[in-house]
């Protein structure tokens, strides 16, 4: 995939994150990771105005940003921190879910629910609240960006990683989802969670596998 196929990619899901209700205004951020750059979403857009060119090229060892006469997004260090920390991930997506924000304000930990979630994300990691856009918030996320690729941020929002842009909105659907389903569980019950062997059995599927090879393809 070339420069321009990936600029495209990023416009095509930061509008799907937006016309899903999973960011409002000009909040969350975007990046994607090609060799060793990231094209990060601007400081000060809403994520679906943004244009092809106006993704800031960062270069991930050294931190240089291309100077286009805009700024980056203000959590900058946390994608850049994250890609340095886990090398394997090639896109990461930060919205600000409200069934997600939600369950972090009287949960920690999210349980494995349902089948997608056991295949597609796995097990959620959770970062109390930390001010947004600091060095603190950047470091604590990367600290788990090898250990899950789903991170739930204590009264502010969801980051997921892919190996690619589809794969790091789909989890940041299913987690969503999931956290959904979760709250309206635990306001009638108490929710019935996947055991560890249910888990490890959904995860065994070939058909999970096959589906996941799938998710792994830009188109």
């Amino acid at each position: 995939m070339g420069e321009q196929e990936l600029r495209q990619e990023l416009c095509k899901y930061a509008q799907r994150a937006v016309n899903n209700g999973l960011v409002v205004g000009p909040g969350g951020n975007i990046s994607a990771r090609l060799g060793d750059k990231m094209y990060l979403s601007p400081s000060g857009f809403a994520i679906e105005e943004i244009e092809e060119e106006q993704w800031i090229e960062v270069d991930i060892p050294s931190g240089d940003i291309t100077d286009i006469g805009l700024r980056p997004s203000s959590e900058v260090l946390m994608h850049l921190y994250s890609y340095r920390q886990n090398p394997a991930i090639g896109a990461i997506i930060h919205t600000h879910p409200s069934s997600c924000i939600a369950f972090t304000l009287v949960e920690t930990e999210l349980p494995i629910l349902f089948p997608d979630q056991a295949a597609l994300v796995g097990r959620t990691a959770y970062v109390p609240y930390v001010l947004p856009t600091t060095d603190l918030l950047a470091d604590a996320v990367a600290d788990k960006v090898v250990e899950a690729s789903s991170i739930l941020l204590g009264n502010h929002g969801l980051v997921t990683t892919g190996r690619n842009l589809r794969e790091a909105y789909y989890r940041t659907q299913v987690v969503e989802e999931s956290c959904k389903i979760y709250l309206s569980a635990r306001a009638v019950g108490i929710p019935l969670v996947l055991t560890e062997q249910q888990f490890a059995e959904v995860a065994s599927l070939e058909s999970e596998e096959y589906r996941i090879k799938l998710l792994q393809k830009m188109k």
